[in-house]
């Protein structure tokens, strides 16, 4: 049987591209992760690129440590990591291997899967908030740092791939300041969306942590 187009994995040169192409030429792309428990698909319906050393809101910005070591590994690699002690976020690493640069997968609206990311997401009062931010993304598709340096790219079996689709109309993209990203990193207009999605998490600027007194 020979695969339908739409249903081949992106190859890895998709991903060793600038991260500013990389990034809006995944919307629309279909997202597969592959459980214990049965598949979850999702169309990536936001995203934001990290341009590593070069850009002050990436954690590559300071250089390689053991935490974002997939990032300056091969494109189409999967870079996760635990945020404020209670969440996991998915990245893909693009452009050239030993560059650290990244797309930081916002949300998504899941098309297949749903029984299985809503046992995830009891607090999801919608179908469209099942993956509605990068934490209830990596939530909804039981991502955890185990499929840190995961390898995108590797065939059907692999835990996480994209699918090549039909990526979203380019009239249809919008772009803008990333979401929580402070200092000389904060207005780059990095963060691309599909205009109108549902699905799409707000845009929030980043609010300074009070220190206790």
């Amino acid at each position: 049987m020979i695969e339908s187009p739409d249903r081949t994995p992106l190859p890895r040169n998709f991903f060793e591209r600038p991260v500013l192409e990389v990034a809006p030429d995944l919307l629309g792309r279909t997202l597969v992760r592959l459980t214990d428990d049965g598949p979850i698909e999702l169309r990536l319906t936001e995203v934001e690129a990290y341009a590593g050393e070069a850009d002050p809101g990436s954690h590559a910005f300071r250089g390689r440590t053991a935490r974002n070591a997939v990032m300056f590994g091969p494109p189409g690699h999967a870079y996760v990591y635990f945020t404020y002690g209670m969440w996991h976020c998915l990245n893909l690493v693009c452009g050239p291997e030993g560059h650290a640069s990244g797309v930081l997968l916002r949300a998504g609206e899941i098309r297949v899967g749903h029984e299985l990311a809503r046992k995830r997401r009891l607090s999801a009062r919608h179908d469209r908030e099942l993956a509605k931010g990068p934490a209830r993304l990596a939530t909804a598709l039981d991502v955890d740092r185990t499929l840190d340096g995961t390898d995108a790219c590797a065939g059907p079996e692999s835990p996480l791939a994209v699918l090549t689709g039909t990526p979203a109309p380019t009239d249809q993209v919008r772009t803008g300041p990333r979401t929580g990203v402070s200092g000389d990193g904060a207005t780059h207009p990095w963060r691309f969306w599909i205009d109108g999605d549902p699905t799409v998490s707000p845009y929030r600027a980043h609010v300074p942590r009070r220190r206790r007194t």
